[in-house]
Formats: C-alpha cells, structure tokens, sequence
C-alpha cells in the first residue's frame, strides 16, 4: 500500500514537473540538462508556482493542507511560490453521513438522535481533517457539531511519513536544497496536523479566545458545549453570518467596509499585544460577519501564543519602522536573543536599511506590513537568526490581516491605525502605568506573605547556627574524602610502581 502511494507521489510529481523546481537549485545547471534530455517529451507552460498547486491538490487533503502551512514559510520559499500556495483552498468532498453517525454513536454510546434533539445528515462544511453539521441540543440550542474524519490519523500517519522520507531523501541527494530546510518545514507541519487532530484542544483554544473577547462588539466567538465534547467531537454555538469574501452581499447589508478594515486590525494587535494569544488561521473561509457589523471567528484549531520577550520584541521593532529607526530594529533583535550576541549592530544596522528605504519611498498605503516583517526575517537569516514558529505564524496571520483589510478598504492604511494602538502600549509597558500594573498584580500575593514575615525572618535567624554547623560537617567530609583519595590514589600508583620494577627485574634479571 506505502509502495502503491509512494508511486503515485512520484507519478503526480514528474507529470508536473515538481522535479524541476529541486534541479533549479543546481548553481551549475549540468544535472538539469541531463535529466531535460532524458525526459524530452515534457514541456511545461505554466509556471512552477502553479503546477506545485496543482499537484499537491492532486494529492488530496493532507498534501493541500501541507501547501498550506508551507505558503506561511516565506521566510524559506520564493515569493512566487509562497504567493501561488496561498491560494490553496481547502475544500474536500464530505465524507458520508453515515460515517459520521457512526462516529458520534461510538463516541457517545447510543444512537445520535437520542443525543440531539435534530442532526443534519447533510454536512454544512468540510475540510481535509474533520466536517461540520448544523443539530439541535435536547434544549432546542441550535449548535455545529465538528466530527474528525474516520481514520484520518492512519492517513496523516503515513503521508507524513512519506514526506519526511522525501525530505530526507531530498537533502540526501541535492544538498542545495537544504537552504530550504525541508525537514524543519515538514515537522513542523506534522507538529500543527497532529494537534488539530485533538478536538479537545481546538475547543480549548476556542474557549480562551472567547474569553479574551468576552462582551466585544468587534469579535464574536463561539461557545463551547463541553459536555458533549471529545478528542474526535467538538460541539459549538452555531454562528450566522456572511463569509467576508463574499463582498456583493455584505454590501447589500449595507456593512461599512472602512470601520470593518479597521476593525480587523485592532482584533489583531489585540490578540498579539494585549492577549499573547491569536487566531493564526485567519484565511477568508473562518471568518463571517453578523449583521452588526460585528467579525465572527471559527476553527481554533491552529493558535499562536506569544511571551513578554516576543511582544516586547514586535512593538520595538514595529515601532523602530515607524521611525525609520533602524538602529532601534537591529538592537531590539539582539536584546531578545533572536541574533547571535556577537553580531555587530552596526553591520546589522545598514543591511536592514538597505530593505526598508526603499520601501519608504512609497505611499504608506502602499506598504505592505507583513511583507516588510517576510523581508526582515530573510535579512535576519543572514545574520544567523533561527525564526520562532511563533513569528512565523505571527507573519502568517499579518499577511492573511492585511489582504482581508484591502480587500475590504483598498486604501487601508495599517501603518497608520496600527501605529496609535503599538505606542500606547509600549507606554504602558514602562513608567508608572507598568508599576501600577504590577502592584495591582502581585499585591495578593503580598497581603498573604506581610503577615509571616517577622515568623519567617526568626526562623531564618534561629536556623542559621544549625545550617552553618552542617555546612561545617559537610566541608569537614569533603576533606576527609579528599584525605582518603589522595592516599589511595599513592597507594596505587606505589603498587604499580613495584609491579613495574619486578617486571623489569624478570625480564633483564
């Protein structure tokens, strides 16, 4: 069965010319010649970005949604490439209803419409891992009820071990190709499949997102009904609305496109700066807008978090192109680690200018934000960087941000409503504001620790002549130790000596 698969991965790839795009990288050009003459008959019109989606869509679900997660690593892949595997939609014929019946009847141990009140046998969405269908709770809660496909982990199981085999095979053989780390790219992608695979982990996710935006009147977030939720079941609040591409329709709704583009940013540095916490699936088929006006998030399933160090990292570094501080840009990335302490701010200073001015030079609203975060991560490469996944999905999702938000206000200007939200932040990261923060923060854990406080400082004093005497007769055992040691080891070496001395003796005696 693997030989049979591995077969047709081979086939797909020579009847698109996938092949091509591994002898690219030959700096000589000779193996291409040769392999060209070999397979003469072929010739390509299209381009290489094109046929590569192509055959991953051929591929079937799990190679589409590896081209997925493969179009976010533009910090790897050429631009042409990136930009043609973003297209990719997920779109996969549903599995039978029957099928998932079944898996809900395993799941929950008796039949499915003792469990709902109304189940749709008719799935509503599907996608490469799991499909969605619209039921009713035995309350007459209206929910979607998100079931895994069946056995979608043997499949995901054995194509990721036939992309890793290829990737290493791929290293093995054109050692050019291992600028494009294909390896990392293909555990990384194994990584985010895997956990999508836990549906109790995608509800979590969208539990704290729901959380974060308890009462917002920008984002609506579903919520989760965890008693009938499972690692294969995810049971949610159904949403209404209108997908966000569907732009002829939201403008019958009379939708203001300007205050929703803006809208989309500030969900976004809200999530990044206040949160840590974001939706990095943020393509056009998750998100719909209800008739408020209001964006509506859906499938949790790949969330990115951020540390202090990372947020702290991104403002100075947003903030340093706002400014055209260039200094400010290389030094954030060695104060957070992310470039080898030893690399020359100076040096690094002038290669990253070298990216920006001529950015600058045009319109802002012509600036592409996320495309200047891609061209840093490639300079940056340059100076030894290792980009964190978690900047990788941030650029992922910046990018996915920044389309939606022209796409519904060509002239958005993201700079420009960015800038305003990224330095009241900062400010509140320094100065008074930060204080207050932290004394708001750690005062119950102060009032809890005052009132021991003179107990804890006599039993430190009544205990530091008992901890002095057995740090003593520690220090007193170490040297008897090292006493015996020493004689032992003068021992040995006498012994070996004499048996030495004998030995001579015997042999010239």
């Amino acid at each position: 069965m693997r030989l049979l698969r591995l077969a047709t991965i081979i086939s797909l790839s020579l009847r698109f010319g996938l092949d091509r795009l591994v002898l690219d990288a030959d700096s000589s050009g000779r193996l291409a010649r040769w392999w060209g003459r070999l397979f003469f008959w072929r010739k390509f019109e299209e381009p290489r970005g094109v046929r590569l989606r192509r055959a991953l869509e051929s591929l079937g679900p799990i190679f589409i949604k590896f081209g997925q997660v493969l179009s976010t690593r533009r910090d790897l892949l050429p631009p042409d490439l990136a930009d043609e595997l973003a297209l990719l939609q997920d779109r996969v014929p549903p599995f039978p209803a029957e099928q998932a019946v079944a898996v809900l009847e395993s799941f929950y141990k008796r039949p499915v419409d003792e469990v709902f009140r109304r189940f749709e046998r008719v799935p509503e969405a599907s996608a490469s891992v799991a499909q969605v269908h619209f039921a009713e709770l035995p309350d007459g809660t209206e929910v979607a009820v998100k079931i895994l496909r069946p056995g979608i982990e043997k499949i995901i199981e054995h194509d990721i071990e036939l992309l890793e085999t290829g990737a290493l095979l791929l290293e093995k053989v054109w050692p050019g190709s291992r600028r494009l780390k294909p390896r990392e790219v293909v555990f990384e992608f194994s990584k985010y499949l895997r956990d999508e695979l836990d549906l109790m982990r995608e509800a979590a996710n969208c539990a704290q997102l729901r959380r974060n935006f308890r009462n917002s009147h920008l984002l609506v977030v579903p919520e989760v009904y965890w008693d009938w939720c499972g690692s294969r079941v995810m049971v949610m609040e159904r949403m209404r609305g209108t997908p966000i591409s569907h732009i002829p329709k939201l403008r019958e709704q009379q939708i203001d496109f300007k205050a929703l583009s803006r809208a989309g940013v500030e969900i976004f540095f809200t999530q990044v700066f206040r949160d840590g916490f974001f939706h990095a699936d943020m393509h056009p088929g998750n998100i719909f807008v209800d008739n408020k006006g209001r964006y509506v998030s859906l499938d949790f399933g790949i969330m990115g978090t951020l540390s202090d160090v990372d947020k702290d990292y991104l403002a100075r570094n947003f903030l340093g192109f706002f400014k055209r501080d260039y200094r400010k840009v290389a030094q954030a990335h060695i104060d957070a680690g992310w470039v080898p302490a030893h690399t020359r701010v100076e040096e690094f200073e002038s290669a990253i200018r070298s990216v920006c001015e001529p950015i600058f030079d045009r319109p802002l609203k012509d600036i592409s934000f996320g495309r200047t975060l891609v061209r840093l991560f490639q300079t940056a490469r340059r100076f030894e960087m290792e980009v964190q996944p978690q900047l990788v999905l941030l650029q992922k999702t910046l990018l996915n941000v920044e389309g939606l938000g022209r796409q519904l206000n060509p002239d958005l200007d993201l700079w420009t409503t960015a800038k305003p939200f990224l330095e009241r932040w900062m400010q509140e990261q320094v100065g008074w504001r930060a204080l207050l923060r932290e004394i708001k923060t750690e005062a119950p854990s102060w009032a809890a620790i005052l009132p021991r406080l003179p107990r804890l400082a006599h039993q430190a004093l009544s205990d530091e002549p008992a901890r002095r005497a057995v740090f003593e007769g520690r220090i007193d055992e170490i040297e008897r130790h090292q006493r015996f040691n020493t004689r032992f080891i003068m021992v040995l070496s006498t012994l070996g000596i004499v048996l030495l001395a004998l030995e001579a003796w015997r042999f010239f005696g």
